[in-house]
């Protein structure tokens, strides 16, 4: 049920296409490819075996993975699609 001028059924679109935008963003960062390595390609600490099932292909540790992506970038929670200033534009 949408209030004010959206047609029913608009809200359950607007989180759908979010959810859609999300995995495509997920889809298109590069994944690793091959063997696990059983040692840090870095640091050569091992590598547990559940982040080697988990990350088919993985070559860091997760510490050093964390240090090579940098600081963690929070993705803020707002659905721009659904603000009311998006739909003033």
């Amino acid at each position: 049920m949408a209030g004010g001028w959206a047609r029913d059924g608009a809200v359950s679109e607007q989180i759908e296409a979010s959810i859609e935008d999300e995995l495509a963003r997920m889809k298109s960062q590069a994944r690793p490819v091959g063997e696990s390595l059983t040692h840090c390609a870095e640091c050569e600490e091992e590598i547990p075996e559940a982040r080697r099932k988990a990350l088919p292909g993985v070559k860091l540790c997760i510490d050093c993975q964390q240090e090579r992506d940098g600081v963690h970038k929070a993705r803020g929670g707002i659905n721009r699609r659904g603000s009311k200033d998006s739909q003033l534009k």
